[in-house]
């Protein structure tokens, strides 16, 4: 089958950019080697897409609505109150905002879509199942196969743990689930041909009948030359176990630091602590209160480059988090061959199974702390055992889980549904 046409909306999406942004720009541009694709994109994205050195009108447009992006977006940064924090209020800030940005889309490229002149449009960001989509609507009228996703969020905070989530001002988050009966998601979900669910949680919240039409498909991806090279684990001395993430509450670096403190007294362990945070100087004191400074490093906040070289260079990969929707630094670290241990609630424990990592249930502060200090005294008894896990990680990563593995998928969606055919299980359970 000839490579089909597609207009892909991502309006957030930036290779110089982490979370979301990158998410966009990586599927987006992955998948020009399996479609004719150009991309549409929000306007402060334009320059790292033209250093990047794609071509303005042949490979993408840069949509102008800052008129009300700019101070939208300046209002969610005062009431989020915190760099970082309050993602759910930049949600719902971006709910309000973005039907501009599919505005104006419509007024640029709507005469083209009712011309034919795309086999399917693909809105690919927002990744937030709460902001709707005018566009499904009107492609649908058009006879124009709209995709949607992949869509991801509003993982529930665990039970026990709303410190961390008012540390992390997630105020809006007691009141997210209202976002189902808010104008346009039922019609969203209705005209979209297909929706990449980005997390069995996501595709539990769709409405039966939409799930009908959905297909399992995590956002998250790596690219394998960034993970070339890298340092390698020690044969001998204590065991290494990485973590890399912002410090803050719901990541548990402290919860990492008490479950290890055992193994860290004797000698059996050392911890490699990468990023930065306002936990790091508590962190430091933790460490030392507990006798076990020595045998912790913080590195800090560090290019990814040097992230890669200190990872690449554990055993293990240790990371308690209590709340991630996607877990990309998990697929990093396996890619890297670096087994993680995590906690078996969203996406990581989407992501991870015992052929390729460890899992602790989820529970109580207590519990976890419990779960990870026995996980640890069993995973320093058999480096060999450790060696192979990542290796089964790595070779699972690079089979399903990079950018161009991910755009093989997606193009599977797209031909069943420009066939008619019934939609693919893409990814594996």
């Amino acid at each position: 089958m000839s490579k089909p046409g597609v207009l892909a909306i991502a309006e957030a999406a930036n290779p110089e950019w982490v979370s979301v942004p990158l998410v966009g720009w990586s599927l987006a541009t992955a998948l020009r080697e399996v479609a004719e694709v150009h991309i549409v994109t929000q306007v402060r994205n334009r320059e790292a897409f033209l250093r990047a050195g794609l071509v303005e009108g042949r490979d993408f447009t840069a949509i102008d609505s800052e008129a009300l992006a700019r101070p939208m977006w300046k209002l969610g940064e005062r009431l989020r109150m915190g760099q970082g924090k309050g993602w759910t209020m930049v949600q719902a800030i971006n709910a309000i905002s973005y039907p501009w940005f599919e505005h104006l889309v419509w007024r640029q490229f709507g005469a083209q879509i009712r011309a034919g002149a795309y086999d399917i449009v693909h809105r690919i960001t927002p990744l937030s199942p709460t902001i709707s989509s005018s566009l499904a609507g009107k492609c649908a009228r058009a006879g124009v196969p709209f995709l949607l996703g992949p869509l991801n969020g509003g993982v529930p905070w665990p039970k026990g743990f709303d410190a961390e989530r008012r540390q992390e001002r997630e105020f809006l988050s007691y009141l997210r689930g209202a976002y189902k009966a808010l104008p346009g998601r039922g019609a969203t979900l209705r005209h979209a041909a297909a929706i990449l669910a980005g997390s069995r949680h996501t595709l539990g919240e769709m409405p039966g009948w939409a799930q009908e039409k959905a297909v399992y498909l995590p956002e998250n991806a790596i690219d394998p030359a960034r993970f070339a090279g890298g340092g390698a684990p020690a044969p001998e001395g204590p065991l290494r176990a990485g973590f890399v993430g912002r410090l803050v509450p719901y990541k548990g670096p402290d919860m990492l630091i008490e479950a290890a403190a055992p193994l860290m007294r004797a000698g059996r362990l050392h911890l490699d602590i990468v990023g930065d945070g306002p936990m790091m100087a508590g962190l430091r004191a933790q460490a030392e209160g507990l006798g076990v400074a020595g045998a912790v490093t913080f590195h800090g906040w560090l290019e990814h480059e040097r992230v890669r070289d200190v990872l690449g260079a554990c055993h293990l990969f240790a990371f308690p988090s209590i709340r991630e929707f996607g877990g990309g630094v998990v697929l990093e670290a396996m890619a890297l061959g670096v087994p993680p241990l995590i906690v078996d609630y969203a996406g990581p424990g989407e992501l991870v199974d015992a052929a390729r990592g460890t899992k602790v249930p989820i529970g109580t502060r207590g519990e976890i702390i419990a779960g990870f200090a026995a996980a640890l005294e069993r995973l320093t008894q058999d480096r060999a055992a450790l060696a192979a896990t990542g290796q089964a990680g790595r070779d699972w990563v690079m089979e399903h889980a990079t950018w161009a593995a991910k755009a093989r998928q997606v193009r599977a969606v797209y031909d069943a549904v420009l066939t008619g055919a019934p939609l693919p299980q893409v990814f594996p359970s």
